[in-house]
C-alpha cells in the first residue's frame, strides 16, 4: 500500500495523487508541487490515505512543501495579472482579426508559462500571435483551444434547475452522454429540453441513468399486451417508472377503460433488457420535427468526446 493525498488546481478540476512525504497533511489545506507545467499551487481534497500500488498509473511525484503565506500571497498576484493577461490577449486577438472567442488566462505558478484558452469553429492560424504575445508578456506562452464543454466549465453558470452547473461546482470529468439516455428516462427529445448551457446534452442524464435501467427492466413496453390481476387483458397505455405503475387499455363491453395497477399486480413476459423511450421511431411526427438536430448532437458529442482538454 501507498500513502497518497489528493491535490486539485482549479475548481471541480481533475484530481491528481502526490507521495504526501514526511509533512503531515489534512484536507483543506494548500501545497506546492512539481508538474509537468512545472511548480503547481494546489488544494489538498483529501486527508493522507493508503491506495495499492497497482491503482497509481505512474510513479508519484512527492510534495515539495506546504503553502506559505507568500506562496498564497504570489497566487493572488497571479491570478490579478491573469486578468490584466486576458484584456491584452484579447486586444491582440482583435488587432490580428482572428476568428477565435478568448476564454481564459492562466499563470503558472513560477510565472514560466502563460495560457490562454479559447474556442474556435475550426483550425486557427495563430503563430503571429503567438509571437506578439511572447514579446507583449515575455514569458512562454501557449494557446489551447477548447471544446464548448469545456468553456461552460470555466466560466459557470446555472443551470434549468435553478443549480450551479455541475460541471463548475463539482464533476471532474466528463462522461459521455447519449441520447438513448434520455429516451430511457422518458424524457422529451425535443433537443432544447434536453441540452444544457453549452448546447450540449445535459451532464446530468447519466446521473440516474443505473436506476432508471433497473427501474426499466421491471416495466412492460408500451403496447405491450398485459393481464391484469381480474384476469382481463389489455394494452399498456403509458408506465410511471419512479412509481412503478402501469396503466392499461382494457375492454369494458362495448367501451374501452383506462386502468391503473402496480405493476408486481400484473402478468407479462419481461422485458429484454433495452431503452425505454416514448414509443417514437424513425418517421414518427413527435421525433421527425427534432430528428435531424438530435442527430447533429449526437455527431458533435461523439467529436468531441467526454475528456477535457484543461488538465491536459
Amino acid at each position: 500500500m501507498t500513502k497518497i493525498i489528493c491535490v486539485r488546481f482549479r475548481t471541480a478540476g481533475k484530481i491528481y495523487y502526490f507521495d504526501p512525504g514526511e509533512f503531515v497533511i489534512k484536507r483543506g489545506m494548500h501545497v506546492i508541487v512539481e508538474t509537468a507545467r512545472g511548480k503547481e499551487y494546489g488544494r489538498v481534497v483529501s486527508d493522507i490515505r493508503e491506495i495499492d500500488e497497482a491503482e497509481l498509473k505512474s510513479p508519484l511525484k512527492q510534495v515539495i512543501r506546504i503553502a506559505t503565506e507568500e506562496d498564497a500571497d504570489r497566487e493572488t498576484v497571479n491570478r490579478i495579472r491573469e486578468q490584466e493577461a486576458f484584456k491584452i490577449c484579447k486586444e491582440r486577438i482583435a488587432a490580428h482579426g482572428l476568428e477565435m472567442k478568448l476564454i481564459d488566462a492562466e499563470y503558472t505558478f513560477d510565472g514560466s508559462k502563460l495560457l490562454f484558452y479559447f474556442t474556435a469553429d475550426g483550425r486557427v492560424d495563430f503563430r503571429e500571435l503567438v509571437k506578439d504575445l511572447a514579446g507583449q508578456f515575455r514569458t512562454r506562452i501557449e494557446l489551447r483551444q477548447i471544446g464548448v464543454r469545456d468553456e461552460t466549465k470555466i466560466i459557470g453558470g446555472v443551470g434549468i434547475c435553478g443549480r450551479e452547473l455541475c460541471c463548475h461546482a463539482y464533476l471532474s470529468d466528463f462522461a459521455p452522454v447519449s441520447i438513448r439516455m434520455a429516451k430511457e428516462q422518458n424524457l422529451s427529445l425535443n433537443p432544447s429540453k434536453i441540452s444544457g448551457v453549452c448546447g450540449r446534452l445535459m451532464c446530468c442524464l447519466r446521473n440516474e441513468q443505473e436506476t432508471y435501467e433497473y427501474l426499466n427492466r421491471k416495466l412492460p413496453s408500451n403496447g405491450d399486451l398485459v393481464t391484469a390481476p381480474d384476469g382481463m387483458r389489455g394494452v399498456v397505455e403509458s408506465v410511471n417508472v419512479l412509481r412503478q405503475k402501469v396503466r392499461i387499455i382494457v375492454d369494458e363491453g362495448d367501451e374501452k377503460e383506462i386502468r391503473e395497477y402496480p405493476v408486481e399486480e400484473i402478468y407479462f413476459k419481461p422485458r429484454r433488457q433495452k431503452g425505454h423511450g416514448k414509443g417514437t421511431k424513425k418517421g414518427d411526427p413527435e421525433e421527425s420535427a427534432d430528428e435531424k438536430e438530435l442527430e447533429e448532437l449526437e455527431t458533435l458529442e461523439e467529436k468531441e468526446g467526454a475528456g477535457s482538454r484543461l488538465d491536459e
